[in-house]
């Protein structure tokens, strides 16, 4: 528990700029406490103290503002920044060098048994208010733009925005820290539609023109 202890305080220094020292981190940073508490019940959870577990989740949501239930599987190297509104839920499993930011929740949908909620990868980043529903899978190396919703498993490599997700981007490398910080960096997808329409409108705009002059001159020669 320690090591990865040790690799989620030092992903708060690699993930925000903000972050100028230990005392700092370890007296103001929810995210960081939610992520500790976190620890501490899964522990609890796993050698069949589960009341333990959940009093420990119930106590660090109340003062952070983030909930984790105690069962969800997490990897090292964890961060969630600023964190208020953010939701892991039970079935939920979450690889190494991840960073979620306020508000994102993932969920299940309906009410069925077993694994219901997603599984991250590696090196994913999952920006402000997105959600991401399910027993679905997000590849390694992953942004989730901000406010999305995402319904269906995404492959490794990928930039998703919208609601409901979709795909707008395969880089196909590995993100570095400041591809992960820029988690606002993705397409304005409906911006992009919107102009592709305006250009082929203008480019149908002008054949109408160069139509009507050109029968304008078929008529003008028949009445001569």
């Amino acid at each position: 528990m320690f090591e990865t202890l040790k690799a989620d305080y030092k992903a708060v220094f690699e993930k925000d700029p903000a972050a100028r020292n230990a005392l700092q981190v370890i007296l103001f940073y929810p995210g960081f406490h939610a992520i500790l508490g976190y620890r501490i019940a899964h522990w609890f959870w796993q050698i069949g103290l589960k009341s333990v577990a959940i009093c420990i989740s119930f106590i660090v949501r109340r003062l952070t503002g983030i909930e984790i239930h105690p069962a969800a599987k997490i990897g090292k190297g964890f961060f969630i920044d600023h964190g208020m509104g953010v939701v892991i839920g039970e079935t939920t499993e979450i690889g190494d060098d991840v960073l979620l930011y306020q508000g994102v929740t993932l969920g299940g949908t309906g009410k069925h048994k077993g694994k219901r909620h997603p599984t991250l990868g590696n090196n994913i980043v999952v920006g402000a208010g997105a959600k991401v529903l399910g027993p679905i899978t997000i590849g390694d190396n992953v942004k989730i733009g901000a406010g999305s919703v995402v319904l269906k498993s995404i492959p490794p490599n990928s930039t998703v925005v919208g609601v409901p997700g979709k795909i707008v981007r395969r880089n196909g490398h590995k993100l570095t820290p400041a591809e992960q910080l820029a988690h606002g960096d993705v397409p304005d997808i409906e911006y992009e539609m919107i102009e592709r329409l305006e250009q082929e409108v203008k480019i149908l705009k002008e054949e109408i023109a160069r139509l009507k002059q050109d029968l304008a001159s078929i008529i003008s020669k028949v009445s001569d």
